[in-house]
């Protein structure tokens, strides 16, 4: 049968160390048992120990502290909506692909002149050395 101890560490240790400074109260899941000395952990906090966030939950509920709960569930990310994005993304792509192909077709015929003054030049290079002969 599952009990969690309720304990009090040094910050330096891990929860795992062993090495605990008090034992304040113990927790038994399946039978939602909860013993805490609420004098110790009162005790405790006001030399500046911190609870982890599930005992802070557990004080509120017991009522050994006034404050509220914090969520210790992880945060979900609402969900995807792969449909929207697929139908947004033609749209958003027909504008930006007209400009590129017009910059392709003006690249095209810049790329091909310097193309076409380079192949003259290297006929010419090649028949200067045949006159030199």
């Amino acid at each position: 049968m599952p009990t969690y101890r309720i304990v009090v560490i040094e910050h330096t240790a891990g929860p795992k160390s062993g090495s605990i400074v008090e034992k304040v109260g113990a927790y038994n899941p399946k039978t939602k048992e909860r013993a805490l000395d609420a004098e110790r952990v009162k005790y405790w906090m006001s030399v500046g120990a911190q609870p982890s966030d599930t005992v802070h939950n557990m004080l509120v509920s017991l009522g050994i502290i006034d404050a509220k709960k914090i969520n210790v569930l992880p945060k979900k990310s609402p969900p995807k909506k792969e449909e929207a994005p697929a139908a947004e993304a033609p749209a958003e792509k027909a504008p930006e692909e007209a400009p590129a192909a017009e910059e392709s077709k003006e690249a095209a015929p810049e790329e091909a002149a310097p193309a076409a003054e380079e192949a003259p030049a290297s006929e010419a290079s090649a028949e200067e050395p045949k006159k030199e002969e």
